[in-house]
């Protein structure tokens, strides 16, 4: 570890550590994007796997997975060694990220629902296990309300920036088909991951937290987190803002090809730019919710987001100069949503652990984790069920009535609106703002330090001295 990537003294972080740890999320952001929009369409429309089957796929997978992120919350507090409580874990989901990667965007023709589903699977143990310790570690890294905030804000625009130049492959002129687009944004994951994660877990501090000895049984500690009420709306704030963007990905080139008569390259060039908005809306949220806090920037950009939506239904069809500021817009909002309840989490799981004297740091973001992947598998489900429901015809240069069309578009546009409303809706009288965490971060702070005196002299000494009980 090098002097000039560990934290300053005063509890600013560096550019330079913030930067290089944002590394982390390059490769999940790079794979996000096509597993949520491309990657259903080539199994659909390339690999001739029926709609239905493909959203039932999907589906499974989630449900399926649900305990894997408690499990792994869990395991990763408990963790101890040399090289750090989250490190470890986060060396060990690339490479099982890496394989996933190579069996699904890789597939041949003939595949099934079983073979979607279990590498599937495995695609998520690998995103969850990166995901979550990413998550905690972040939160030790950056323990201050708006300096959290500021590193969330900087690691969006790196995201950002990744997810973007892994979209600009279906718009470069190439004579590739749009499967070959869909293997070569594989591959730029595969690529990636170790690349990334190896230069973080080189490079960057982590800062470990004693914990308090007590003689509670931990089952009562997560039953206290599971009915924590800041723990429930988290929750189901994650579950809306998840489920509306992640509804919208699943039809967006059904929607923008044949709703909006958009070509596959100009669908393309107008998610980058709602993508590539976010490279502004990530730092100028930040820099709002310093001065509103994290849940009034939340509520108004959830607002902002879903009057952006409702434009899109008076927007004429094809036209991509009138339809590239509702992109803008609306992608310069949602690049929010992320980093606010990422932010809050954190906030969160310095109470619980200011209350129960251990470190749940990663179990807390395990259920909002969960929440995501819960509303990730009813996206898929409710949105190609619906468009099943209706008569529309997904496999490439199939025929579509103009009324299955009609109900795309009612799909597309309401379902969205109704879950982003929500999730803002969750934070309406929100407590915990940047005085109360203030209150928190000092109690942390003395007792930690008291933690660190008790075990000097314990040394010294070697008499075991009374630590402070946890609350205190």
């Amino acid at each position: 570890m090098t002097d000039d990537l560990r934290p300053a003294a005063t509890g600013r972080l560096k550019l330079s550590t913030i930067l290089t740890f944002s590394l982390a999320t390059i490769p999940t952001s790079a794979l996000g994007i096509a597993l949520g929009i491309y990657l259903p369409r080539y199994f659909a429309g390339h690999l001739g796997v029926g709609l239905g089957v493909v959203g039932a796929a999907f589906f499974a997978v989630r449900m399926i997975d649900i305990p894997v992120d408690p499990v792994l919350g869990v395991l990763m507090d408990r963790t101890r060694t040399r090289i750090g409580r989250y490190r470890v874990w986060f060396l060990t989901g690339a490479p099982i990220l890496m394989l996933a990667v190579y069996q699904l965007f890789m597939a041949k023709p003939g595949i099934g629902e079983v073979y979607i589903v279990g590498w599937l699977l495995v695609l998520y143990l690998g995103t969850s296990i990166l995901g979550l310790s990413q998550g905690a570690w972040s939160a030790t890294l950056a323990p201050e309300y708006n300096e959290r905030t500021r590193l969330f804000g900087i690691t969006s625009m790196v995201s950002i920036v990744a997810t973007v130049a892994v979209l600009a492959i279906p718009i470069i002129p190439t004579h590739l088909s749009e499967a070959a687009d869909v293997q070569a944004m594989g591959w730029v994951a595969i690529l990636l991951a170790p690349l990334c994660v190896g230069i973080v877990a080189w490079r960057v501090p982590e800062k470990v937290s004693a914990d308090v000895e007590t003689h509670r049984f931990p089952l009562s500690d997560y039953l206290a987190i599971a009915r924590k009420p800041e723990i429930l709306r988290l929750f189901f704030a994650q579950a809306c803002l998840t489920l509306g963007p992640g509804w919208m990905s699943a039809l967006y080139l059904f929607f923008f090809g044949d709703v909006l008569h958009f070509s596959f390259a100009q669908s393309s060039g107008l998610l980058i730019l709602y993508i590539l908005a976010g490279v502004a809306g990530a730092p100028a949220t930040a820099w709002v919710s310093s001065r509103l806090n994290k849940h009034r920037t939340l509520i108004a950009a959830t607002t902002a987001y879903s009057i952006g939506l409702c434009t899109i239904f008076v927007l004429p069809r094809g036209q991509f100069f009138v339809t590239a500021p509702v992109m803008l817009w609306c992608g310069f909002m949602a690049s929010g949503f992320g980093l606010l309840t990422s932010s809050m989490t954190a906030d969160v799981g310095d109470e619980v652990r200011l209350q129960q004297g251990r470190q749940r740091m990663s179990l807390i973001y395990s259920v909002t984790g969960l929440a995501a992947k819960i509303a990730g598998a009813f996206a898929f489900a409710f949105s190609f069920g619906l468009l099943a429901a209706v008569g529309y015809q997904a496999k490439e240069g199939a025929h579509n009535t103009q009324a299955a069309i009609q109900w795309l578009e009612y799909i597309y546009i309401l379902g969205p609106i109704f879950f982003v409303m929500v999730g803002g809706a969750c934070f309406v009288g929100w407590k915990l703002d940047a005085t109360r965490h203030g209150e928190i971060r000092a109690a942390l702070d003395a007792r930690d330090a008291a933690l660190g005196e008790a075990a000097l002299l314990e040394g010294l000494t070697g008499q075991a001295v009374a630590a402070p009980a946890p609350g205190e």
